[in-house]
Formats: C-alpha cells, structure tokens, sequence
C-alpha cells in the first residue's frame, strides 16, 4: 500500500487535551514534517446521526478529509512524517503508519488542559468537557488496542518528544 518505503510514518493519537498539538508543533519546530490532521484543510465536519458520540456537537463530527490524507502519506519528501490527529476515520490508513502511537492523559490533567489552553477553543464548554471524558471511557481503549505504542503525557514536554523521535529511528 505504501509508496515511499523510505519515509518512516507515525501517527499520533488521543483524546482532546493529551497533547497531540503540543507534540507535533514541538517537531514541526524541530525541523522535522510534522502535521495536525485536527488543523481544518485536513479534516471536516460531517454530519452523523444525532446519537452518535462524537468529538463535536450531537449530529457533527470531525473526520479526516481521506483525499488529503492519502496524498499526504504517499508522498515521499521527508525521512520521517509524524502526524497528528483522532478521527473516527483513522484506522482505514493504520496500514500506512509505522507506528501508531497514543497519547493519554488521566481525566483530571486533560480537563485542566482543555480548561487553560489557549490555541483551541473546544473542550470550553461544560458539555463539551463531558463529551471527552465519555469518548476517554469508550474510544481511547480501542484506540489503545490499535496502537503498538502508548506515552503518557504527564511526562515533560522534552521526554515526550523524545521517545517519539526514538520511534522515528526504528522500523515497525
């Protein structure tokens, strides 16, 4: 499936709040490729039945635009790709990835992060917090069994980062 079997792919993923933004803004600044999928051009919002758990309000959710995504995996112009997102659409491109790493955080440190972060207004609204605390309880253990590795981000920004990039160096 994969052109480019240079290129090393690691997705990483998690609920809001685990610092998936952090991290892969940490490498884009490091020089490496780096990018957000949950960045609007590489996702939507779609609609969906309105009893559906989602990310979003009931009857939205955000998926991966699979266009952008494709082309973004096939392309072959960096040693290392590292992006970053949680859709429900994810795991149609695991095959794609290297690695795919999540990102988890306990209940507590993500409400406190979706309460003071600056860059991303969801998670502000007191029904918006409960929606990811839910999705914490049912999505985050199947995204835990679709990743081979798991990092909490409790951890110092620097250690995070670091045994991210030493997943760059190894071959799944």
């Amino acid at each position: 499936m994969k052109s480019g079997e240079n290129v090393i792919r690691i997705l990483l993923t998690g609920m809001s709040g685990t610092g998936k933004s952090t991290v892969i803004g940490e490498l884009a600044a490091r020089g490496y490729k780096a990018v957000d999928a949950d960045e609007p051009g590489w996702s939507a919002v779609v609609e969906v039945a309105p009893d559906e758990p989602t990310g979003l309000d009931p009857g939205q959710d955000w998926v991966w635009r699979e266009d952008r995504i494709h082309d973004l995996l096939a392309t072959d112009d960096a040693d290392v790709l590292f992006l970053s997102g949680c859709s429900p659409n994810q795991g149609r491109f695991y095959p794609w990835f290297d690695h795919v790493v999540l990102l988890t955080a306990p209940a507590a440190v993500i409400v406190e992060r979706l309460a003071t972060r600056t860059t991303n207004p969801y998670g502000k609204r007191p029904e918006e917090v409960a929606r990811v605390l839910g999705l914490q309880r049912t999505v985050e253990p199947l995204l835990r069994r679709g990743a081979g590795h798991v990092i909490d981000t409790r951890a110092p920004l620097d250690q995070v980062v670091t045994e991210v990039l030493r997943l760059a160096s190894v071959r799944a």
